[in-house]
């Protein structure tokens, strides 16, 4: 069984949509989507360097646009993506991609609605100075308490030994000089602001009036999301887990479990991949793994479809 996601903001790095255009309609698509959005998607994945795609407001559409060009090469219909892909998730604003994918928003729906979520979650980024964090390795009983005894939020719960805190600045620094027993590393992301957070509250409202306009369908395919890990069978439920998720933890060790109980055997993540895979491969032993980086990836990929490519049974942990 197959799991196609989409990655998270912080995945993009300057120029990796160029190889893209070479395939036939990418340049197209991009400059469609460029004008529905009022975002010049081409001269961001091409030609800005890594402080103009770390932008909130650029980051995430450019990331959405990836992942629906890349996975667009693969599955060309979405009769061909319900037919060979078993469930379907996405990190963070990845999950908007999913949502376009699994048919529950139209592609240009999908995209003026991340560039709603760009931009008010960079408006509520410059309220305070915050930022992310990821720790690598500890557990989370060790992680956890330590995190909330310096005020800080768990914002990605990732498994395989990863959770990202956010916070305040100072609060990010007092966790580089005071990590938690058993925590080997901490890194700081190249995001702009604590996601997933309080602090995202005034997205929150911005994205609950901008889907009052859309109507979306039920998912195709199996969409599982981020809140908790669950199948969401309803295209209205999903929307509403997005416009609440800026504000609340990702939990991609429940999605991970999810694929799990699904039998998943293979898993692909679609443009600029390499996160997710990375935690697949410690979490989920004995899945086949791809990330699609670059057009040079799309054989592997598909000879891992037609591998792997059987939907498993309906029914678990539906919400």
């Amino acid at each position: 069984m197959l799991v196609l996601v989409a990655p998270g903001q912080g995945a993009q790095t300057p120029g990796f949509l160029t190889p893209w255009l070479d395939l036939p309609g990418v340049a197209d698509r991009l400059q469609e989507w460029s004008a529905a959005i009022d975002l010049d998607l081409l001269h961001y994945g091409t030609n800005a360097d890594a402080d103009e795609i770390r932008d909130t407001a650029v980051a995430q559409p450019l990331l959405v646009a990836a992942a629906l060009v890349s996975a667009g090469q693969l599955f060309p219909t979405a009769q061909d993506f319900s037919r060979l892909v078993g469930a379907s998730a996405g990190h963070s604003v990845g999950e908007l991609a999913a949502a376009a994918l699994t048919g529950v928003l139209p592609e240009e729906a999908a995209m003026k609605l991340v560039r709603t979520r760009g931009l008010a979650m960079a408006e509520a980024a410059a309220v305070t100075e915050t930022g992310m964090s990821a720790l690598l390795g500890g557990t989370p009983e060790a992680v956890l308490p330590h995190l909330e005894k310096l005020g800080l939020t768990p914002a990605n719960v990732n498994g395989a030994g990863q959770i990202v805190a956010a916070g305040t600045m100072e609060q990010l620094a007092a966790l580089a000089e005071d990590k938690p027993e058993g925590t080997r590393k901490v890194v700081a992301l190249k995001v702009a602001g604590a996601f997933h957070t309080h602090h995202m509250a005034p997205a929150v409202s911005a994205l609950e009036a901008a889907v009052q306009e859309i109507s979306p369908a039920d998912p195709h395919t199996r969409y599982v999301s981020n809140k908790d890990g669950r199948v969401v069978t309803g295209g209205r439920e999903v929307v509403q887990r997005l416009v609440g998720q800026v504000a609340n933890p990702v939990r991609w060790d429940l999605c991970m479990e999810t694929f799990k109980e699904l039998g998943v055997t293979a898993l692909i993540e679609v443009a600029p991949g390499g996160t997710l895979v990375g935690l697949a491969k410690r979490a989920l032993p004995g899945v086949a793994t791809l990330a699609l980086k670059t057009p040079d990836d799309l054989d592997a990929a598909r000879a891992l479809i037609a591998e792997h490519a059987t939907p498993a049974d309906e029914g678990v942990r539906e919400a």
